[in-house]
């Protein structure tokens, strides 16, 4: 027999030693701080001090006891600032709900035979396999246990030894308001049995799709499915998983952003795809109702051939044997279809963690049924606690351009809290002077950038910095990571201050969002920042190429050499500054601009607000409630009242803007007004002028009075009109001159406003029938509530196609609808009293304030931001801003946040006392100017004027305060007299010639 002991200290080596005390289980006694035993100098720990234990804690115990060793050698005190280890988190990492039980393995074993009159091993260990399948069931429950291997493994030197070190720290800073935006989390489909995500590798939500596609994802950009690694051939995408749903989740909202992620993803997918993937979006309906969203849609179904299938999937099989997945449903129709997909990707939705709940608790900041940030449709980002504002997806469901855009709009209700503070904590910031470089022969420094794999998961980056470093003027080549990382700045500056380089070269990723920072680096080491070139390896290298790893290394050298050739060439630029008038001007008194104008004034600028009707309110003053049921009338009442009476607001009424002149800082502005004109200066634009509704030309609108618009109904409501009282049924016809070829877009508020007004028809009568013939229902975000608050009411709702609109038709007495139900697949007769219609918002004619202020227009008409994301209120134009249905149909709340946060940016000039002016602009050699104007014609800016010659004549004059260095006039130009700063023809021709080589 061998009799299986348990684990004890082994006191045998210390059977000798004196003084030393021992527990009644044989463990050593030590100090709890400085772990020193009765002996003095004798430290102990570990098992020996516990008994058998975690290693974590045999680790702990040996660092404190070495501490004390030290601290005894040098005779300090041991126990000063210490203090007994204590764990800080005496619960292990929660075990994420609804995870699988799995069995451990069965550990292979000697048979009872195998083991007499041996001492072999009996445990005979795990087979690879099995081994991983067993350390799979890890779940990573436990805590650091200070090895520092990642430590070692970070290659970005994120994690140090000071880093892990680091504890948690509780700060108590003084501020003047708070601004929340701490995002959402996506919801987890786990607890979803009939979508087996957890136990079907092939199936995986929007988010882990996203990596899969991204080249710094798990297969660095290559699609392929997770089972087997297998490219797929047909994907399916599921819509509303975790959103509009009361069932299974309790979100019945809609998370708003699912439908166009899920095109988007679709579409990359065909991109990604080495063959003519198949891909199939699954969905109740199609909320594609931001700006140009319908029109990617359209793209989507029609030129990249995705399927867009209406039906909700209850459920999904594996088949076991190859890990495909098979979905059945039924269309609309009632056909029932079996189709089997390689990948099934769940479009989850949003939602807010409880620790984000907690937080608004402790705040004292209110949340709505959703767990959402309560704010008022007037007060779009204030919360509840006066000084604390809201912004993203923590107040509602939302996609980038208006969290960017509410983010402005926080920041613009902070900074008229906290306006008398202004100024008073800023910090200049310095830079050392700048080093004359025009003596010296060009020293080039090329710093090429894995990006991660990014990059160098594609590109050779050895090679090409190898390359680099046998190119003329080229004395310094480095390698890194992550070039536009904070030590990797640290790192060039040390690189042009060690090695004396004048000129730098970065191959990395695109100039559009990275030049600026490696620019503020050359800056920072003395060297005027327009001694800067940068080669794009990312976009034109290592993404278009990913499949041609030799192709994409020899186009990375071949870009890094005609930016060392032109790097040559390039020369210090000078900036030269101009003041800054602080007043603003708005243009549109709607909610909008009155919103903007407020949003400035109460920072404490002047404001000029221009309204061409005679009464502030623009197309509210027609609307009745918002959807939320708040009182426009009311509340358009009072914000009117607040811009009249505010001190730093002038307001024009009846009066037009009939010409500009200017640039950002320094605009001139002609504001005419009963016969008369008023010249006023200010630094900053904002362009309010709304929209209007479409007014129809289709079913039977102004032959009939029964048929009205929303405007229409809204002023019949209020005025207690006998065609309401008397109606029995009413039928609202929806997309009325939208999602149309004349105007492709929806105009993304009729649905609720339609909705909002059949409840408000149903109170009004609870008899009344009401039926909504639509296309897509697009109430977004919590309107939702309203849709499924109308259909438990008794709302109607047909859905039409746009090949087979509606027929409506009178005898002059009896209106007749005729329309065809997809789901019965027949036509449907109906005879209702009223007839409301959801006419298109379509944009006022703005082409003469576009042409005046050098403004962009999309097709539709609206104006155009200078980014969708990254700008979403600033025109291209320096220091003009647009608010409000000028820029897209959108509602009162939105309206007011977009209106916010023009002010804010506006307010960002405006606070300035002078600007700084871009250094790459065109400039012309008057003793080569003809004076023939061409270049006057051909800027898009107005940066170019015609001025007198001192010997007589004309020739061109530049304001490079206005200029873009868009080259426009060096094209036009005859004689080659303009040319542009940074770009001109030397340097341009000596990359062609490079590239050439």
């Amino acid at each position: 027999m061998i009799p299986a002991i348990g684990q004890t200290p082994d006191l045998s080596a210390l059977e000798d030693a004196a003084d030393l005390g021992f527990s009644r289980w044989g463990t050593a006694e030590v100090d709890p701080v400085t772990y020193e035993t009765s002996r003095k100098g004798v430290f102990a720990g570990g098992d020996l001090q516990t008994g058998p234990w975690v290693a974590i804690g045999a680790i702990a115990a040996g660092r404190e006891a070495a501490e004390s060793i030290a601290r005894y050698v040098d005779g300090r005190d041991m126990a000063a600032g210490r203090s007994p280890l204590v764990n800080e988190n005496p619960s292990y990492r929660p075990i994420p709900e609804h995870e699988p039980r799995r069995s451990r393995a069965n550990m292979p074993e000697l048979t009872v035979s195998e083991r007499a009159a041996n001492f072999r091993e009996v445990e005979l260990g795990y087979p690879e396999e099995a081994g991983k399948e067993e350390a799979g069931r890890c779940l990573n429950c436990g805590y650091c246990c200070e090895c520092f291997q990642c430590v070692e493994a970070c290659k970005a030197g994120a994690v140090t030894l000071e880093t892990h070190a680091q504890k948690p720290e509780t700060l108590s800073i003084n501020v003047g308001s708070v601004i929340l935006a701490p995002g959402f989390q996506a919801f987890d489909p786990t607890r979803f049995d009939t979508y087996p995500y957890a136990s079907c590798a092939n199936v995986v939500t929007s988010m882990e799709f996203e990596r899969i596609l991204s080249a710094t994802g798990p297969y660095q950009g290559h699609l392929q499915r997770p089972s087997d690694g297998r490219e797929p051939r047909k994907i399916a995408w599921l819509q509303c998983v975790g959103s509009r749903d009361i069932n299974r989740c309790d979100h019945s909202y809609c998370s708003s952003v699912c439908c166009m992620y899920a095109i988007k993803e679709a579409v990359i997918a065909k991109e990604h795809s080495g063959h003519d993937l198949e891909a199939a979006i699954f969905f109740m309906d199609m909320r594609t109702y931001g700006k140009d969203f319908e029109k990617y849609y359209e793209r989507a179904r029609d030129e990249q051939g995705v399927r867009f299938i209406r039906s909700r999937i209850h459920s999904i099989s594996e088949d076991g044997d190859t890990g495909d997945l098979i979905l059945e449903y039924a269309d609309e129709g009632g056909r029932i279809h079996t189709e089997t997909f390689d990948l099934v990707v769940l479009s989850v939705g949003l939602e807010t963690p409880k620790q984000l709940v907690d937080m608004a608790h402790r705040l004292g900041v209110k949340l709505d049924g959703d767990d959402f940030v309560e704010t008022g449709a007037f007060s779009p980002v204030e919360t509840s606690r006066k000084g604390v504002y809201v912004c993203g997806a923590f107040q509602e469901p939302k996609d980038i351009p208006y969290s960017v855009m509410e983010a402005s709009a926080a920041a613009c209700d902070a900074k008229a809290v906290l306006s008398s503070a202004r100024g008073t904590l800023v910090r200049e910031r310095t830079y050392p002077p700048e080093r004359d470089v025009s003596s010296e022969e060009p020293r080039i420094g090329v710093f090429v950038c894995n990006c991660g794999t990014n990059i160098g998961g594609i590109v050779d980056v050895p090679a090409v910095g190898a390359y680099a470093r046998t190119l003329p003027g080229v004395t310094y080549v480095e390698e890194n990571l992550f070039t536009c990382s904070q030590d990797t700045q640290d790192k060039m500056k040390e690189a042009i201050l060690r090695e004396g380089l004048n000129r730098v070269v970065v191959a990395a990723c695109t100039p559009r969002t990275h030049e600026e920072l490696f620019r503020e680096t050359l800056k920072d080491a003395g060297l005027n920042k327009y001694l800067f070139e940068m080669s794009n390896i990312r976009n034109q290298c290592s993404w278009v190429h990913s499949k041609e790893r030799d192709a994409a290394t020899n186009k990375s050298k071949d870009l890094v050499r005609m930016a060392v050739a032109r790097a040559q060439l390039i020369q210090p630029l000078p900036q030269p500054t101009v003041p800054v008038d602080s007043r603003a001007l708005v243009i549109g008194g709607g909610i909008s601009g009155m919103s903007a104008a407020l949003g400035l004034a109460d920072q404490g600028f002047h404001v000029f607000l221009v309204e061409q009707s005679g009464e502030l309110g623009g197309n509210a003053l027609r609307l009745s409630r918002t959807w939320r049921g708040d009182d426009i009338a009311r509340n358009v009442q009072e914000m009117a009242s607040r811009v009249e009476a505010h001190a730093d607001i002038e307001i024009f009424k009846e009066s037009r803007v009939t010409g500009t002149s200017g640039f950002v800082g320094n605009f001139e502005t002609v504001i005419s007004r009963n016969g008369s004109d008023t010249s006023i200066r200010h630094g900053a634009v904002i362009v309010a002028t709304g929209a209007q509704e479409y007014t129809p030309s289709e079913y039977l609108y102004g032959n009939d009075s029964r048929v009205l618009t929303h405007q229409d109904l809204d002023a019949a409501i209020r005025a207690g009109d006998t065609r309401i009282a008397g109606a029995k049924s009413a039928v609202f016809i929806q997309c009325v001159g939208s999602r149309e070829p004349a105007r492709p877009y929806c105009s993304k508020v009729c649905c609720t406003h339609t909705i909002t007004s059949a409840l408000e028809l149903k109170a009004l009568n609870p008899e009344l029938d009401v039926v909504v013939l639509y296309r897509d229902i697009r109430t977004y975000g919590q309107r939702e509530a309203l849709y499924r608050e109308a259909r438990r009411q008794g709302v109607i709702f047909i859905r039409y196609s746009l090949d087979q609109k509606p027929l409506v038709e009178t005898d002059g007495e009896v209106i007749s609808i005729t329309v065809r139900d997809p789901i019965l697949d027949r036509q449907i007769l109906l005879h209702p009293d009223l007839v409301i219609l959801a006419s298109a918002i379509v944009p006022r004619d703005n082409t003469e304030l576009a042409q005046m202020f050098k403004l962009s227009l999309n097709e539709d008409g609206f104006f155009m931001e200078a980014h969708a994301k990254l700008r979403p209120v600033e025109f291209a134009t320096e220091g003009i801003f647009v608010a409000g249905m000028a820029h897209y149909p959108k509602p009162i709340e939105e309206s007011i946040a977009q209106a916010k946060a023009s002010a804010s940016r506006a307010s960002v000039v405006l606070s300035k006392k002078e600007l700084t002016v871009e250094g790459v602009v065109s400039h012309v050699n008057e003793y080569y100017c003809l004076g023939c104007g061409l270049c006057v014609e051909a800027c898009p800016f107005g940066a170019i004027s015609l001025v007198d010659a001192p010997g007589g004549g004309k020739v061109s004059r530049v304001q490079e305060a206005l200029c873009k260095g868009c080259g426009s006039c060096c094209v036009a130009c005859p004689t080659g007299a303009a040319s542009i700063f940074h770009y001109n023809d030397g340097e341009v021709l000596t990359m062609v010639e490079a590239a050439l080589d």
